[in-house]
């Protein structure tokens, strides 16, 4: 089989030739090891595309996951200076605003003045939001804008013409060799982004109307985005929904905030795209796997297990076998960033006995693959999958 269709199959809860390995890496990994300059990875669709495609072929994933936006082309036009601070470049832009890029971590931007780019719930017209994406360039904004440019007003046209092109970049470099998986952010995700974690939180409680006023409309742009993300080539539309876990909300908000908008999200991605759709959510999600079965998602990413969430993955197997592919499991900190060769062996094998049988299991760190994480642990698992015999 081909990767793409071994991922298929996989995704389709089958029985590949083997097991199929695909993680996501952080930008940091990228930053370090991926070959390209961090600035080209951020700033550029090419420079992502290509860091993207080369560490998916140099750790032989059978997948690759595009978690950036496109880039305006003609960015350089707004930096005025760059200068170099310990293990971090400062860029200067024409508006007054900076970003402090570190070489191992993803950019932070600092708009003029160092006012803060997150509204006040209370200053948030729900009528006027579609799609949040944090990763832009220049972060969250609102009402929103992509870049240096105008507000986007919300519709068909909300999108910028660059706002694909890692996207296609990747699908051309892959070549049909690979399965290529693009990232929309979950409603819930988007609008505790607007608003920061902390008031976003609270306001489930004390102004529960208002969120889920913001919540209806932001559905419409991530279904918007996914629909043109597979019309571009995705072969998976993974939902980002990484605030969903016990950790951050009880069952019961969990199924009053989340379930339905994703419900609809991914109805709406189904009925439209024909792509497949599976669901990213961190942490604490043992108690809530059947919740997010409701949501109508193909597949469960990260099942992160102790202690950095409540997975087990037996239990998860059993719980999903046949209603949902999975995919993680391996600590990406504990045993891919601190373990040895050897450690990532022993884990990857215990994955495998426990999750692949009957198929549906995609060998991957549970989240993202720390940015200092040794090559040669990452490298491995597509060793151990090779030796996997069901």
């Amino acid at each position: 089989m081909r990767s793409t269709e071994r991922m298929a199959a996989a995704m389709r809860r089958e029985v590949p030739d083997r097991v199929p390995v695909m993680c996501q890496l952080a930008l940091g990994h990228y930053f370090l090891h991926g070959g390209e300059d961090p600035l080209a990875v951020w700033y550029t669709s090419g420079g992502f595309a290509r860091a993207l495609v080369a560490l998916a072929r140099r750790y032989r994933f059978d997948g690759v996951l595009v978690n950036l936006p496109g880039r305006d082309p003609d960015i350089e036009r707004h930096i005025v200076s760059m200068t170099r601070e310990g293990n971090a470049r400062r860029i200067r832009f024409r508006d007054g605003s900076h970003a402090v890029l570190p070489d191992d971590d993803n950019a932070r931007y600092i708009p003029a003045g160092g006012a803060s780019p997150h509204p006040p719930l209370d200053a948030v017209d729900p009528e006027k939001l579609f799609y949040v994406e944090p990763w832009d360039a220049t972060g969250v904004s609102y009402p929103y804008r992509w870049g240096f440019g105008a507000a986007a007003e919300p519709g068909d046209g909300f999108f910028p013409p660059y706002h694909l092109d890692t996207l296609r970049e990747v699908v051309r470099l892959a070549g049909g060799q690979l399965s290529v998986h693009a990232e929309v952010f979950s409603p819930f995700s988007q609008f505790l982004e607007l608003v920061t974690l902390g008031e976003g939180l609270l306001a489930l409680l004390a102004e529960p109307g208002k969120v889920h006023a913001c919540l209806a409309r932001l559905v419409e742009g991530a279904r918007c985005q996914a629909r043109l993300m597979a019309a571009a080539g995705a072969d998976a539309i993974l939902v980002s929904s990484a605030y969903a876990g016990g950790g951050f909300l009880s069952r019961e908000l969990y199924r009053e905030f989340v379930l339905p908008y994703e419900r609809r999200l991914i109805e709406g991605i189904k009925a439209a795209a024909g792509a497949v759709v599976y669901t990213h959510t961190c942490g604490a999600i043992g108690d809530r796997l059947d919740l997010m079965l409701a949501t109508g998602t193909g597949g469960i990413d990260t099942l992160d297990p102790p202690p950095l969430g409540t997975v087990e993955l037996a239990e998860a197997k059993r719980a999903l076998a046949g209603r949902a592919f999975i995919k993680g499991n391996i600590d990406p900190v504990s045993t891919l960033l601190k373990g040895s060769v050897a450690d990532v062996r022993a884990d990857a094998r215990a994955r495998l006995a426990i999750a692949a049988p009957g198929g549906g299991y995609i060998l991957s760190s549970a989240c993202s693959v720390p940015p200092h994480a040794p090559p040669e642990n990452v490298a491995c698992l597509a060793e151990e999958a090779a030796r996997f015999r069901y």
